[in-house]
């Protein structure tokens, strides 16, 4: 049976525009964290480069909002910690369902995207946003999405949802404390899909194709292309 993490704050919310700008609020507002932030339904979501993200009723909209000891660009590395943590809550609950993790940050089920992370970084502070398709997802993605009663899941009610991916989160951010990125890689790496096969690398100023080699010891994409091998710090990938 999965805790509430001992330590760790927990605010719900009817409806707001995101959780993530909610986090940013109580962030500037002095709030330290670790809280975590769930509503009902967003009326402004969004997902990577400013794109809507939509909620959908009873999914999972949950920000976590943390003020890490760490520079920002190791605190990034908890994305990976978010994923796994997401991956863990869909086993959980899908135990007979392929669940994979697709860099930088997006969950799997049967190759379709089940959920999607977000991370804001703040001068002193970071938000983890986390949209899991618990009930319903959207049809019109660039890239194909699923939820649990499409894979034959029953799903869970988003606050019993929320436990299991706290919890989840929890641990492996205990890892990353007092093993660093290593624990972390070896387990994301254990989910990854398409591991050495082709994929599209769309970066912000150019797209680029290649076999999928892994991450490196920072989280970067290793894309291996005719002239060698790539390391992509920013970007998303296409299969």
């Amino acid at each position: 049976m999965n805790l509430w993490p001992p330590g760790i704050g927990l605010v719900r919310l009817a409806e707001v525009d995101s959780t993530n700008a909610e986090a940013r609020r109580r962030a500037e507002a002095g709030e330290a964290g670790p809280l975590w932030i769930t509503a009902g339904r967003q009326t402004q979501g969004k997902g990577r480069r400013g794109r809507a993200w939509e909620t959908g009723l009873d999914n999972l909209a949950a920000t976590l909002l943390l003020q890490p000891d760490a520079p920002p660009a190791q605190a990034a590395q908890l994305s990976f910690a978010a994923a796994l943590a997401v991956a863990d809550l869909a086993a959980h609950y899908a135990p007979d369902v392929a669940v994979t993790v697709k860099w930088p940050n997006d969950v799997l089920a049967r190759g379709r995207k089940l959920a999607g992370i977000l991370l804001e970084v703040g001068r002193d502070w970071l938000a983890v946003g986390i949209g899991v398709n618990l009930t319903s997802y959207p049809e019109d993605t660039e890239f194909p999405a699923t939820s649990l009663p499409a894979l034959g899941v029953v799903p869970p009610t988003p606050d019993e949802a929320l436990v299991v991916l706290a919890a989840r989160f929890a641990h492996w951010q205990a890892a990353w404390a007092a093993q660093g990125f290593a624990p972390l890689r070896t387990a994301w790496l254990a989910r990854a899909g398409r591991l050495g096969l082709p994929i599209r690398a769309r970066l912000p100023h150019e797209e680029r194709q290649g076999a999928f080699e892994g991450i490196d010891e920072t989280g970067a994409l290793l894309l291996r292309e005719p002239g060698g091998l790539r390391a992509i710090t920013a970007g998303e990938v296409f299969f």
